[in-house]
């Protein structure tokens, strides 16, 4: 089951837009239309689905959210699907989705982070698709710093496409900004220095692996179930090994500590070759911190661990494609993530 990549979406294609978890509150339409503008600012039709109601944690039961992403998945005229943002409940999900229709199915982008990686996550483990964790729809509008790209520029590339990120150098300290006020903002403050920190150790770092991984506080509930097999993927799709990343979005040290030592027990990071970890704003606790919670539960991988890494809820977005080849250097002058489509 090699990596399957969805093909390149030219001018014309249409992009899905749905709610798997959570919907967009009609105070929140002014934002939700402008990303939909910038969508079709770059030739694209979009396709607005049903499941979409923000009124509630769900935007429709789970049997209408199920059916409504497996007739986007599968539909041959759609090239992408992109829901607004992540939510709560992706999970219930799981055991309604059709997997051997989706092995079957011409591949389409799916792209999502947060609670969307209960869904990306095992499609590419599941079917070999690749999939896209990086910046929601309602995140589309923001400007992209130099380094970084974003989903449009990965949904238009086409198989074998190499392409390099590196840090910024600086990230938003706090908050997020008001789209019932500012519906129309574009630029974030990125207000605070910083960037990636090696946890395990010193030394210069050159590692290669497939991309595999999301947010910490969903996939932990999928370990030891078959949605989460990367041992499997790995022996299949990726003999080299893989790069594991990882990243919390609002639970304590303690909780985050405990998830990360569960999917370990459980193999999820058997075969890394090494783990990023993305920047977070969720809370230490007085006697351990974010940092050396992943150090409890993931040094006796014995694998390089980087830190501070943009893949996660602390806006910029570094998107990482699930199932690409993954080449990551990290010096103490140089730092950056190189993924092939391929």
């Amino acid at each position: 089951m090699p990596i399957r990549y969805p093909r390149p979406l030219r001018p014309g294609d249409r992009v899905g837009i749905t709610a798997p978890s959570s919907g967009v509150d009609e105070k929140l339409h002014a934002r939700l239309h402008l990303a939909l503008r910038d969508v079709e600012a770059h030739g694209y039709e979009v396709v607005l689905g049903r499941c979409m109601d923000g009124s509630g944690h769900v935007s429709a039961p789970a049997s209408e959210r199920a059916d409504e992403l497996m007739s986007m998945l599968t539909d041959r005229t759609i090239r992408a699907v992109v829901p607004p943002w992540g939510g709560e409940l992706a999970i219930d999900l799981l055991p309604l989705l059709d997997w051997d229709r989706l092995r079957g199915a011409e591949p389409t982008w799916l792209v999502g982070y947060s609670d969307l990686s209960t869904l990306s996550t095992p499609l590419t483990l599941l079917t070999g698709i690749a999939t896209i964790h990086g910046n929601n729809l309602m995140d589309t509008p923001y400007r992209v710093p130099e380094g970084l790209v974003s989903w449009l520029d990965i949904v238009g590339a086409p198989q074998g496409h190499r392409f390099t990120q590196i840090p910024p150098g600086r990230h938003r300290s706090t908050g997020w900004d008001d789209w019932t006020v500012r519906p129309e903002v574009r630029e974030q403050p990125l207000d605070m220095p910083g960037t990636w920190t090696r946890l395990d150790g010193r030394g210069d770092l050159e590692v290669e692996g497939r991309l595999i991984g999301g947010c910490i506080e969903t996939l932990c509930h999928l370990t030891g179930t078959g949605y989460l097999d990367a041992s499997e993927f790995a022996r299949t799709e990726a003999p080299e090994g893989l790069l594991v990343y990882v990243e919390a979005n609002a639970d304590d040290a303690f909780t985050i500590c405990r998830a990360l030592h569960g999917m370990r027990l459980a193999g999820f990071f058997d075969s890394a070759n090494a783990v990023l970890v993305g920047r977070t704003s969720a809370p230490d606790t007085p006697s351990l911190s974010q940092h050396q919670a992943v150090l409890d539960a993931l040094g006796p991988l014995n694998v390089p661990i980087i830190a501070d890494v943009e893949c996660g809820h602390v806006s910029p977005y570094l998107p990482l494609v699930n199932g690409a080849h993954g080449r990551l250097i990290h010096t103490t002058t140089r730092s950056e993530l190189t993924q092939t489509l391929r």
